[in-house]
Parts: structure tokens; sequence; C-alpha cells
């Protein structure tokens, strides 16, 4: 897949996990007992934008762009997999699987240091 599939597929679910964030804060805000949606919310309200601007980046090259874009997919995929499970957990009262919110909040971390690294290695020279 090229980089620019790479990009539309960032975008699309940056969107809609924007999209859920919202969603989730809503119903967060209208039930009663909801604690773990604000939080699920927050992850996904976060890490949209993170995501899109991470995939913008890349594009423009002013960080490494291969990096940028696993970089962008590291917050999309931790992003939904901490809140979706935190969801499940709320709604149906088990979990998605075993570690998943700490796999995805390490994911999360691990793409904001990659970003930073990213941002800080140099490029190869350019060949003429």
């Amino acid at each position: 897949m090229t980089h620019l599939g790479w990009f539309r597929i960032i975008v699309l679910v940056a969107g809609l996990m924007g999209a859920a964030g919202v969603i989730l804060a809503a119903v967060a805000a209208h039930k009663a007992g909801g604690t773990l949606l604000p939080a699920a919310s927050s992850m996904l309200l976060f890490h949209a934008p993170a995501a899109l601007l991470a995939a913008l980046l890349a594009d423009r090259q002013i960080v490494r762009p291969r990096l940028g874009l696993v970089a962008a997919s590291g917050f999309v995929a931790g992003a939904t997999l901490f809140s979706t499970d935190l969801t499940v957990l709320q709604f149906l009262g088990h979990r998605l699987f075993p570690m998943a919110a700490p796999s995805g909040g390490t994911l999360m971390i691990l793409s904001w240091l990659l970003i930073a690294l990213a941002a800080v290695w140099p490029r190869a020279a350019a060949r003429p």
C-alpha cells in the first residue's frame, strides 16, 4: 500500500475515533455509573488529533515519514484498544481480552516516544 493509502486510512479512522469519543462522552453524561466511559472518551478524543498530526507531519516530511506513519498507526491502534476495552467492561462486565487496556496504553506511550524520535532522527543524505 502506498503512503497515500495509509494517510487516508489514518484520517478515516481518526475521524471515526473523534466521533466515537464524542458519543462516549455523551453517553457518560447521561448514564448513571458510567465511570469508565470518560476515560475511554478522552483517549479517543486526545489521540485522534495526534494521529492526524503525526500523519500530516510525515506527509510534509517534517518528521521521518515511515516513523511518523508508524506513530500515527500506534495512536489509532492504542486508543482504539484502550477505549474499546473500557467500553466493553462498562457495558458487558468483562474485558475485551486480558491486558487489552494496558497494551493499548503502552502502545500510545510508545507512539508518543516514536513521534519524538522521528522529529530528531537525522535523515539520510540526499543521493545524487
